[in-house]
């Protein structure tokens, strides 16, 4: 009976191909649903194979705890690079986004503080 191996809900093609190589790699009898045509199924890679499946699994952890520290990597390089801004760059490139969202949050708040507010009246 096949077992569910990893879901693909979610996952970046990149991601989901660098799975599919690892499995080919090592000879893992697996195959593939898809999330049908409105999305809602789900989207998984299985074994087949009962006896293949802790040693599949152990690929899959190793993969993506490399590519967690991969990723991580990337991203602080590039944060020390200044390829990431931060709060104030943004405020800076775009302030009526700033000055949309200040406002949004100041509405939102005065209605919801509103009836608080008219009891001292």
């Amino acid at each position: 009976m096949a077992k569910l191996l990893f879901k693909l809900n979610g996952v970046s093609e990149e991601e989901a191909n660098e799975i599919r190589e690892l499995l080919d790699e090592h000879n893992v009898d697996y195959y593939e649903t898809n999330a049908g045509r409105w999305g809602i199924s789900l989207a998984a890679v299985w074994v087949r194979n009962n006896d293949q499946f802790e040693a599949a699994r152990e690929l899959i952890l190793t993969s993506q705890q490399q590519r967690q520290i991969n990723l991580r990597a990337e991203f602080e390089e590039k944060l020390a690079n200044g390829e990431i801004p931060d709060w104030r760059q943004r405020l800076w490139e775009r302030p009526m986004d700033f000055i949309a969202v200040g406002a949004a949050i100041a509405f939102i708040l005065g209605i919801m503080l509103w009836p608080f507010l008219t009891i001292f009246e």
